[in-house]
């Protein structure tokens, strides 16, 4: 399979520092409406990155259910790869591919633990099966058949088809404090646009990055 001749040009615009508001949040926020309104598949979807105690990267997506000026949070079981890898190591990476629009985002941050109270409120608006599902799932342990994690799962709709499935212990989300943003537009001819806001205290520094 060659690949050497796989690209094509971007053109749908450009981002010039005019274009760039104070805070990137709120830059992201008019982004992710954009591709909202453009009905790309999963919008919210973002690749993050942790690495393990010998330094080894990891990445995975999961889906962003929550940013403000304080944040990006995402919710995970607390005995996953990615939570361990994260109490040793609190720094991670997310990246939003927004391929249909010819951007991407990346952010930098530290990762801390999101309130009991916050991950309950957002358990709990989740649906039944889901919930289920988070109780069913030792999510990154060996499991030597699918049918046992199904069998798990039937076994706790029965459990608790006519009561409301409590908050699992091992259940929880992050927050993650960002350093951070970089905001990536295409541009024809490999001439793309990147953006890099650094967190300096109170403020952020903007900085045009050479593609």
């Amino acid at each position: 399979m060659d690949l050497s001749e796989a690209r094509r040009e971007y053109t749908m615009g450009g981002l010039r520092r005019n274009d760039l508001p104070d805070h990137p949040e709120s830059l992201f926020e008019h982004w992710l409406k954009q591709a909202i309104d453009a009905e790309i598949n999963d919008p919210t979807a973002m690749t993050i990155a942790t690495v393990d105690a010998d330094g080894q990267p990891f990445q995975r997506i999961v889906l962003l259910k929550h940013f403000d000026k304080n944040g990006f949070v995402f919710y995970t079981n607390l005995g996953s790869r990615k939570a361990q890898q994260l109490q040793n190591n609190a720094r991670i990476s997310l990246h939003f591919p927004w391929h249909m629009l010819e951007r991407q985002v990346h952010v930098t941050g530290i990762a801390e633990r999101v309130p009991t109270h916050e991950v309950l409120r957002y358990f709990s608006s989740r649906p039944k099966e889901s919930q289920l599902a988070a109780w069913a799932s030792q999510q990154s342990e060996r499991l030597s058949a699918r049918k046992l994690l199904e069998a798990k799962f039937v076994e706790l709709k029965m459990k608790f088809e006519n009561h409301e499935v409590p908050l699992p212990t091992f259940w929880g989300g992050f927050r993650v404090n960002v350093s951070s943003m970089e905001f990536w537009q295409g541009g024809e001819h490999r001439l793309h646009d990147r953006f890099l806001y650094t967190r300096s205290d109170a403020t952020w520094d903007i900085s045009r990055l050479a593609p």
